[in-house]
């Protein structure tokens, strides 16, 4: 059995103020065990980021200097975060970027804003926190209520307690692309 099936593969992943804490740091330390490299990008690189219940997370880079065709996914936590972030070009672009290349766009909870406003959901089979459910649904989204919820390359579940299938999702996309 291949021990890390993941080595060679990279992650995005976005941080800021007030990200959710486990949705950032469960998928990342699930990711780097399963092999892969996780680069966290935010605002600034090397800036120390406080998540919503306050454990800290320092960006490996800024998002302006990031590619899509450098990483296979990219995850989209939640929090506060989003609804700032998602008014960055950016961000906006590098989603849209990887969404055109079909790789792995993984949203938790509130990180579906940030799909949402890069318009990448319309026509999507999705999830994601109960507070989001109208504006997944009027951006042409599809609402399930799941724990996981994957429609081709996208992945995305509604809180910290489905991370477990948020990341065998996302690692099974990874895989697979």
């Amino acid at each position: 059995m291949n021990q890390l099936p993941l080595r060679g593969r990279r992650c995005l992943a976005f941080v800021g103020d007030i990200y959710e804490d486990l949705e950032l740091w469960y998928p990342k330390l699930r990711l780097i065990e399963a092999g892969a490299e996780v680069v966290v990008a935010g605002p600034e690189a090397n800036v120390v980021y406080a998540g919503k219940n306050g454990y800290p997370c320092r960006s490996d880079a800024a998002i302006r200097d990031q590619r899509a065709v450098d990483f296979d996914a990219v995850l989209l936590p939640g929090g506060f975060m989003p609804d700032k972030l998602r008014r960055d070009p950016d961000v906006l672009q590098l989603i849209r970027d990887f969404d055109a290349a079909k790789k792995c766009v993984a949203a938790i909870c509130h990180g579906g804003w940030l799909a949402i406003s890069a318009k990448v959901y319309r026509g999507v089979r999705v999830t994601g926190s109960p507070g989001i459910k109208d504006d997944l649904i009027n951006a042409g989204a599809i609402w399930e209520d799941a724990s996981v919820v994957v429609d081709g390359h996208h992945v995305s579940s509604r809180k910290p307690d489905d991370l477990p299938d948020f990341c065998r999702a996302m690692i099974e996309i990874m895989l697979r692309n």
